[in-house]
């Protein structure tokens, strides 16, 4: 282990390595599928869910239905984390842009912010059904600018869709809904069926068959990125609430028995109150079971010098969530380089980004976020780059374009770009330059 650190509890490193036979059954669910259209999905439907419907696509009645059956409370709660996370996309877009310069005499070069056309949104079931899950990816893509925004949910053993779940996509901005789960919901947006309609990027988290799908069909339709179980690092020194940290570091154990809580502190005293104070709260909480599993395998304690360490560590587990709960967090925000999403200070837990703020929620887990971000905004954008010439400009740039493509042998590329040569400056340089015509011009003096 390294030098700088200590670890009072350790577990075994996760890594996105999907098992061969996780792999070989999704291949078998996107091929029927992508053979079998909607049919293939009711049999997928039948076969993993015990789950018989006819219609795959949710109606409005059921939407009606969805909304009647939640108490206003509840609609409120749900709008409110929606009209949260779009003001703050909003706001995001309204921070990007695009631009026009012309860096040259005749050379103006550009870029172009483009949403894609269509987008798929996987919402997941599960354990837990997430209800702010919708918010997070459907509301971005609407706020791109995205066209089709269409979403795919497990069914109950009703056949339906989780009300609440179902009222969020509703009221986030899908456009359609789709009632399909797992692998075969990322292969039915991503290939197409009768019914559900193939689209340029599908985003959503998943269990490992979901992940799996998606990087089967990356390269015949975007993808956000693959994740893992959700995960949380906490860096904490004596001015930390050991009750405090102890609660946010149940709050991602329960969540799965994979997920990974991990507590990096300068205190010692802090990090065994923090372990008893978990241990006390366990026996609480109506997730006690899988909060329990989560921690015996997969919690650490790891003890660090200074916060430096700490950041350090937090660096290299470049971890989804990463609380900083200290007196004046800012000390060490401009050090902390590798995360999904940072919340700083005691009074900003994750719950908070997950739930309510704002701020979107999936994120790259299992060190990806040591090369990615989590959704926003750009997720459904493409910067597209753009460029116009006036025959002054092509002038200008042709001899040095001639140059490379004479130096790489793409001929009809040099002479492409030698016919563009009009200027005897521009033939003086050409020479200069060794170029050789390729037979585009005459580069002898007029």
């Amino acid at each position: 282990m390294p030098p700088d650190r200590t670890y009072l509890k350790q577990s075994e490193r996760s890594t996105l390595e999907i098992p061969r036979e996780v792999t070989e059954s999704v291949r078998e669910i996107v091929d029927t599928v992508r053979e079998r259209g909607d049919e293939g999905v009711r049999e997928l439907t039948r076969k993993f869910d015990d789950v018989e419907r006819d219609d795959l696509r949710v109606s409005e009645e059921e939407l009606a239905d969805a909304a009647e059956a939640l108490s206003t409370s509840e609609r409120r709660t749900i709008d409110n984390t929606i009209e949260n996370v779009r003001a703050f996309h909003d706001e995001q877009l309204a921070n990007l842009s695009g631009f026009e310069t012309e860096f040259e005499p005749g050379i103006t070069l550009g870029t172009d912010l483009v949403p894609v056309e269509t987008a798929g949104v996987y919402v997941p079931g599960g354990r837990h059904p997430l209800v702010a899950a919708p918010a997070m990816t459907i509301v971005p893509a609407v706020v791109a600018g995205v066209d089709r925004v269409v979403a795919c949910a497990p069914p109950q053993p009703d056949g339906s869709v989780q009300a609440a779940q179902l009222y969020a996509m509703d009221r986030a901005g899908a456009d359609e809904v789709y009632v399909a789960g797992g692998a075969q919901a990322i292969a039915s947006m991503a290939y197409g069926t009768e019914t559900i309609p193939a689209v340029r990027k599908v985003t959503g988290p998943g269990n490992v068959f979901t992940t799996e799908a998606k990087r089967q069909v990356y390269g015949h339709v975007g993808i956000d990125f693959l994740a893992g179980p959700t995960e949380v690092l906490i860096v904490a020194n004596d001015s930390a609430d050991p009750s405090l940290v102890a609660t946010d570091l149940l709050a991602q154990a329960e969540h799965d028995p994979r997920s990974r809580p991990v507590l990096v502190s300068t205190d010692r005293a802090l990090a065994t109150a923090t372990v008893d104070a978990l241990h006390e709260q366990l026996p609480d909480l109506r997730t006690e079971e899988t909060a329990r599993e989560c921690w015996e395998n997969n919690g650490e304690v790891i003890l660090v010098e200074d916060l430096e360490a700490a950041a350090e560590v937090a660096n290299d587990y470049a971890m989804e969530h990463l609380q900083v709960m200290i007196d004046e967090p800012e000390r060490i925000a401009g050090e902390l380089r590798n995360y999904g999403s940072l919340f700083l200070g005691h009074h900003a837990p994750v719950v908070f980004g997950d739930k309510a703020v704002g701020t979107n929620h999936t994120l790259p887990t299992l060190e990806v976020a040591a090369y990615s971000g989590g959704i926003n905004v750009t997720t459904y954008l493409r910067v597209l780059t753009r460029q116009q010439l006036t025959e002054d400009g092509a002038d200008s740039i042709a001899p040095w374009a001639a140059r490379i493509c004479e130096l790489e042998g793409t001929h009809a590329h040099q002479i492409s770009a030698e016919r563009r040569i009009v200027s005897a400056e521009s033939r003086e340089l050409a020479r200069e330059l060794e170029l050789r015509s390729g037979g585009g011009v005459d580069l002898s003096e007029e």
